[in-house]
């Protein structure tokens, strides 16, 4: 009796112990679903503030393909748009991706991107440049089933 109790303890505390918590592998070996959760737009005149992700026009999700070299929204955003990733390279431990996109027809607002993700971590930080505005978003990556 006394090993069935002694038994059932070392069970209750083996179970409450915390597991390891592993990261996901953000190297860009597999596809990813990264959340955007903050915007923020920049002038040249040194003035930075919030913007919503809708007046930004960002998806809420995106899934970054490495292999396949494209970022696209996921169906729910309402977003139909996949920006090719032109250029890959890891440094320092982050995945760092590069593009530029055209934007809308007939209106000049293209603009050069960068997305660095940590590779550890998956926290992810986008900027984008144009004629006159940067922007800086943060978020967050895990990996796409």
């Amino acid at each position: 009796m006394i090993r069935l109790v002694r038994n059932f303890l070392l069970l209750i505390v083996l179970c409450s112990l915390p597991l390891p918590c592993y990261a996901g592998d953000f190297d860009g070996s597999r596809p990813m679903l990264c959340a955007t959760i903050k915007a923020v737009e920049c002038s040249p005149n040194g003035g930075c503030s919030d913007v919503s992700l809708e007046s930004a026009g960002l998806p809420r999700f995106a899934v970054i393909d490495t292999q396949k070299k494209v970022v696209f929204p996921t169906k729910a955003s309402g977003i139909d748009r996949v920006s090719a990733i032109e250029r890959i390279e890891s440094v320092d431990g982050k995945l760092i991706l590069q593009g530029a996109e055209d934007g809308l027809e007939g209106v000049r607002d293209g603009l050069g991107w960068t997305i660095a993700i940590v590779e550890e971590t998956g926290e992810l930080v986008l900027t984008g440049s144009g004629d006159g505005v940067a922007f800086v978003v943060f978020g967050a990556c895990t990996i796409h089933p």
